[in-house]
This record gives structure tokens, C-alpha cells and sequence, in this order.
């Protein structure tokens, strides 16, 4: 038993925790950072990390386009997380995006480097390609790459015509006159082969794509993957016929070997970059700190990072393992705030590689990691809106906050039961609205076939709901 799980039930084992709470929780303490992890820094500006000096405006890592020779940068933006004027996120306020603060990040990472743009009319409410768009008009068309996607995730939106019309939209939001990169968003997910058919193929939707390929308004094609594998697999098989430029996959140290072990339907990403490699498709990579889980990390496990480099952020490690790989042409991450944007260039510019040693150390910690298994909600929100006004990326971000930070409890009797049940009880309702919260999940299972990570999410309520209320009525969990 680590001493970090000691410090928060001595009275306990670890195996009664999970058979009391699931496999979605286990008492550890955390290092809760804002976004980009900087250990020890008040919104990365307190000067205990040594690697806050200024950052070079030309040292930023690139990597080249087979197909078009282009420098594409190794640091991606992904646009789903822009600032509002509340202070939130667009993909989790309702508030109106801070256009002017949007415009100030997107110039100040393309000054540093920073040249591919990542959005989707699915983000941020409909509005990250607008938003997008306008910031990008700042800067010289030739300079910059722009990845949108067909985000026809809702039968509504499977026909030709609507999805040819969302297509179009693209090109009106973003101001542009052709795309750089154009990918099928999210195949595999949902019911996986006969989705992929109903979205892409049935409609005569990729054929139509591969013409606008051919007449250079789609300069390279590709496609994100979620879920199924089979479905992976055929589009691969297919490369002779649709020539991917590129394929965006989700990867990062621990999912590296253990994606099937957090859940079966997951893939792990050494089978898919395997896969890519061997027939020279660049890789885009998504979820490199999965989530934001590995930049919020036990504590015993960010201080054994920490001592091995000083300088540099827990969330940098997971940055510069994926940016490692010869085969990837960039990684995207999704920078809210200036602290975020600085701390990832800062591992960008330039890369300094892991080494065998270190991901072997990496490897490693994923292995520890798995030992305290949070639920595996990334926030990408693709889950709402909920027919029935649940918050669900906010309830499984709360639940997962606090068993990182060690505020859950096995029962009245544990030492620190009025602590925890406090900050369990008093976030929640911080950070979800009453009528938004886990007891007004009828189980209509609405979200599940949406989760790129397949989690049950009524079935998480359901334990999430069941463990608030025994907090509340003082009963033993």
C-alpha cells in the first residue's frame, strides 16, 4: 500500500475500496493543475519551474508532409476548448467565447511556431469554426494549415444533402477557400461498421469528399478514430483505394499498452500507430494527456516525474513521449489559457526526446496508474446535451476530482469521513446545478452509443447518485 493512500484511509484495503466503489475510484491524493500541470506554479508565473524564461519565437520542432513537403508543426492547436468571456470553456460554459482573448492565443502560438489549427462544427456548441475563423484571418493564409471535420455524428445529419450542407458550412465559418485537412470524424464509435456505412458510404459522402479532394478544396483526407477496430482495420485496408493522407488516433503512455485494459473496446495505440507506420501514413494525435488525467496524476507518482526533471511539468513528459515517434506529424492539444499554450510550447520548442530509459520509466508509471483507476471521461462532451438536462462531463469530472485529491470515503467511520463528505458534498454542488446532477438520470441510455470511451454512463450515475446520497443521510457506503 503507497504511503499516499495511507495518508487518507489507513483502516482500509484497497481491494474493500474498489469492491465498495467500482473500479472508478480508489483513494489517492492528486496534483489537481490547471490544464497544463505546472507543479508548483500559480497559473505557471511563481518561478519554481526553471523553464520559465522566455520563449524562442524559432525553435519550434516541425515535421514534414509526405505528400505535400509541407512543415507541419509538432505542436497542434486543437480548437475545443476556447475562452469565454466568463472565464470557462466553450465546450463547458454557456457563456459567449472572449473573441479577443481567442485571437490574442491563436497569433501568439503561431508567432511561436505553432501552424495546424484543429476544429470541428461539433465543438464548442457549434461555434469553435467561427470563432476560429475570425482569429485566423489575422494571420497570412499560406502560413497556417486549418483540420475541420465531418462531425455527422446525428442520424439527422446522414443524408447527402445535410451532410454535404454541413461540409459547406465548414468553408463559410472558417472564411476559407480550401482545407487543409478534412477528416471523417469519429469513425467506430457508436454501433460502430453500421454507422461508418449510414455516415460515409450508403450516402455516397466519402466519394463526394474524394472529388473535392481532386479538385484541391480538400488538400488532405483523413479520418479520427473511436471505437470499433474492425472499422480501423477496413479503412486501412482500404488505403490502395482512398490513399489516406493522414489518420488522427488517440494516444499517449498509457494507453500506449493498456487502452483494452481500462475497457475492452478500446484499442491500444501501439496497434494503431503500428498499423499507420508500416504503410507511411502520418499520425495526428489526440488526447496525449488523455483528458487532462495524466497532467493530474497521484502524487507519488508526479513527485517521482518531478525528480527526475526538475524543470519541466508533469504534463510535458506525456507531450514529449508521444512527440517522440518518428511517424507523427503533430500532436494537438487544447490550450484555454495563455499558462497552457506557454508551458506546451516550452516542451515544443524545441523537443527534447525521451529516451529508452525514459519511457520504460513512463511505462512503468502507467502501470502504477492503472492501479488507481479513475472513470475514464476524457470531457469531450460528445455525451450531451442530455435529453433530460444532466451536466454529465461535469458530474464524472467532480467524481474523478475527488478521488484524486483522496476525498472519498469507505464509510462513517473512516478518520477523515466530515472532510471528505464536505468537499464531496459542497463541489458538487459548486460545480453542478441541482437539476443537473446524477438523480435525474432516468437511464435512457441516450449517451452510451455517443462515449468514445464506451463508459456506462447510467450506470455511473447511478453510482455516483447512490454514493452522494449515502453522504448525505450520514449512512454507511
Amino acid at each position: 500500500m503507497v504511503s499516499a493512500m495511507k495518508n487518507n484511509n489507513e483502516n482500509i484495503s484497497r481491494r474493500s475500496f474498489v469492491k465498495r466503489f467500482g473500479t472508478g475510484a480508489a483513494t489517492i491524493a492528486g496534483v489537481s493543475v490547471l490544464g497544463s500541470s505546472l507543479v508548483g506554479c500559480k497559473n505557471g508565473t511563481d518561478g519554481e519551474n526553471p523553464l520559465m524564461g522566455e520563449i524562442p519565437t524559432d525553435r519550434m520542432t516541425y515535421r514534414t508532409n509526405p505528400k505535400t513537403g509541407e512543415k507541419v508543426s509538432l505542436l497542434g492547436y486543437g480548437c475545443m476548448r476556447i475562452p469565454t468571456v466568463d472565464g470557462g470553456s466553450g465546450r463547458k460554459s454557456d457563456s459567449s467565447i472572449d473573441q479577443e482573448q481567442w485571437n490574442r492565443l491563436i497569433k501568439y502560438a503561431f508567432d511561436h511556431g505553432v501552424t495546424y489549427f484543429d476544429t470541428s462544427p461539433a465543438y464548442c456548441k457549434g461555434e469553435s469554426e467561427r470563432a476560429t475563423g475570425i482569429a485566423l484571418k489575422q494571420l497570412p493564409r499560406d502560413k497556417f494549415t486549418i483540420a475541420t471535420k465531418l462531425s455527422n455524428f446525428a442520424p439527422s445529419t446522414w443524408s447527402r444533402e445535410a451532410s454535404i450542407a454541413m461540409y459547406k458550412r465548414s468553408f463559410e465559418m472558417l472564411q476559407v477557400d480550401y482545407i487543409d485537412y478534412y477528416l471523417l470524424h469519429g469513425v467506430g464509435m457508436g454501433n460502430g461498421m453500421a454507422d461508418f456505412e449510414a455516415r460515409y458510404i450508403d450516402n455516397g459522402v466519402l466519394d463526394f469528399l474524394l472529388k473535392e479532394r481532386e479538385a484541391g478544396r480538400i488538400r488532405n483526407l483523413g479520418f479520427s478514430y473511436h471505437g470499433d477496430v474492425k472499422v480501423f482495420d477496413r479503412l486501412l485496408s482500404e488505403h490502395d483505394k482512398y490513399k489516406w493522407d493522414f489518420v488522427q488516433i488517440q494516444m499517449n503512455y498509457t494507453d500506449w499498452k493498456h487502452a483494452k485494459e481500462v475497457n475492452e473496446r478500446n484499442t491500444n495505440a501501439e496497434y494503431l500507430y503500428g498499423e499507420l507506420e508500416k504503410r507511411g501514413i502520418p499520425a495526428v494525435i489526440m488526447e496525449p494527456l488523455l483528458g487532462g488525467r495524466l497532467s493530474n496524476i497521484p502524487v507519488h507518482l508526479a513527485e517521482n516525474l518531478k525528480r527526475r526533471e526538475p524543470q519541466r511539468s508533469v504534463a510535458s513528459w506525456a507531450f514529449r513521449w508521444v512527440g517522440s515517434f518518428p511517424g507523427i506529424l503533430t500532436v494537438l492539444s487544447g490550450m484555454t489559457y495563455m499558462e497552457h499554450l506557454q508551458d506546451n510550447l516550452r516542451s515544443f520548442c524545441p523537443l527534447k526526446p525521451v529516451t529508452e530509459d525514459d519511457k520504460a520509466f513512463l511505462e512503468n508509471t502507467a502501470q502504477e496508474m492503472l492501479r488507481y483507476p479513475t472513470i475514464p471521461c476524457n470531457d469531450c462532451k460528445y455525451c450531451m446535451p442530455c435529453p433530460y438536462g444532466l451536466d454529465i462531463p461535469s458530474i464524472l469530472l467532480h467524481f474523478n476530482k475527488c478521488i484524486n485529491e483522496g476525498n472519498m470515503v469507505t464509510g462513517t467511520q473512516d478518520p477523515e469521513y466530515k472532510k471528505a463528505r464536505r468537499a464531496f458534498l459542497v463541489g458538487y454542488d459548486r460545480s453542478v446545478p441541482k437539476l443537473r446532477q446524477a438523480d435525474h438520470c432516468i437511464g435512457c441510455n441516450h449517451c452510451k452509443p455517443h462515449c468514445p470511451q464506451n463508459i456506462d454512463i447510467p450506470a455511473q450515475m447511478q453510482r455516483i447518485n447512490n454514493y452522494r446520497e449515502a453522504l448525505m443521510q450520514g449512512k454507511e457506503i
